[in-house]
C-alpha cells in the first residue's frame, strides 16, 4: 500500500520560490501530492523551478500591491481554488541605521511586509468561500532578536509577525490559520555575497546543535503548519532557529 502524502488534493501558492527557501517549500509541498504556483520576480527562475517540480509559474513584482493581488487571484483561478499560501518572497538589506535611506526601508517594507496584505488579501476571499484555508508568512529570527546593522529587515520582519496575529484574530472564524515562521541562519544565496567562513562558524556556536539550517528544515516546518496536523495552531511565531531563539 502507498502512505498517504499529506497535502493531496490541497492547492497552494508559495512567493519567493524561484529558489532558496522558497523553492524548498513548493518542493516539498508538491512531492506531498499539492498542486503548486510558483510566484516569483525573476520569470525565468520562476519558470525553471516551476518546470522542475511540476508547478505553475506566475511571474510578478510582489512589491507592486495591484500586480500582487491579480497573481494570487490569476494562480488561484488557475489551480481550481487555494487552500495554502505560504509568503516566503522577502529582500535583505543591511547597513547602519544611520545610513538608512528612505527609499531603501520603503522597500524592504514593500516586500517583506506589505506584500503579505497584498497576497492575503486576494487569498482570503477564496479560503473564506471555501470555509478553509492554510496562512504560513515567513518571518525572520531577527523579528525577536534584532541585530545591528539589520534595523529596516528587522523591523519589516516583526509586522510580519504582528500581521500574522491580525489575520489569525480575523480569519480564525472563518476556519483559516495564520502562522509565521522565524528562521535562524539558513544557507540560502541571501546573504552569501556578504558571508565569510569565520561567520559560518561563529553562528553555528550559537546553535545547541552546532550548525545552521538548511531550506529543508524550513521546508518541514511549513509542511506541519499547512497540513492536517498544524490545524489548531494559528497566530503563532514558530522559531526555525536550531535553539538559537527559545522564545
Amino acid at each position: 500500500m502507498t502512505a498517504a502524502r499529506r497535502l493531496d488534493g490541497r492547492r497552494a501558492i508559495v512567493t519567493g520560490a524561484a529558489r532558496g527557501i522558497g523553492r524548498a517549500i513548493a518542493e516539498r509541498f508538491a512531492a506531498e501530492g499539492a498542486s503548486v504556483a510558483v510566484l516569483d520576480l525573476d520569470a525565468d527562475a520562476a519558470r525553471a523551478t516551476a518546470h522542475e517540480i511540476g508547478a505553475r509559474a506566475f511571474p510578478v513584482d510582489l512589491a507592486d500591491h495591484d500586480a500582487a493581488r491579480a497573481a494570487v487571484a490569476g494562480a488561484a483561478e488557475a489551480l481550481g481554488g487555494l487552500d495554502v499560501l505560504v509568503n516566503n518572497a522577502g529582500v535583505l538589506r543591511l547597513g547602519p541605521l544611520l545610513e538608512i535611506t528612505a527609499d531603501e526601508w520603503d522597500l524592504v517594507q514593500r516586500v517583506n511586509a506589505r506584500s503579505m496584505l497584498s497576497t492575503t488579501q486576494a487569498a482570503a476571499p477564496v479560503m473564506i468561500a471555501a470555509g478553509a484555508g492554510r496562512i504560513v508568512n515567513l518571518a525572520s529570527m531577527a523579528a525577536k532578536s534584532g541585530g545591528a546593522n539589520e534595523a529596516a529587515y528587522a523591523a519589516s520582519k516583526a509586522a510580519v509577525v504582528a500581521l500574522t496575529r491580525a489575520t489569525a484574530l480575523e480569519l480564525g472564524p472563518h476556519g483559516i490559520t495564520a502562522n509565521a515562521l522565524c528562521p535562524g541562519y539558513i544557507l540560502t544565496d541571501m546573504g552569501a555575497a556578504t558571508r565569510t567562513d569565520d561567520d559560518v562558524a561563529r553562528w553555528s556556536a550559537r546553535s545547541p546543535l552546532g550548525r545552521l539550517g538548511d531550506p529543508a528544515d524550513v521546508a518541514g516546518a511549513a509542511l506541519f503548519l499547512a497540513s492536517d496536523d498544524g490545524a489548531y495552531l494559528t497566530g503563532q511565531a514558530l522559531n526555525v532557529t536550531g535553539g538559537m531563539i527559545m522564545h
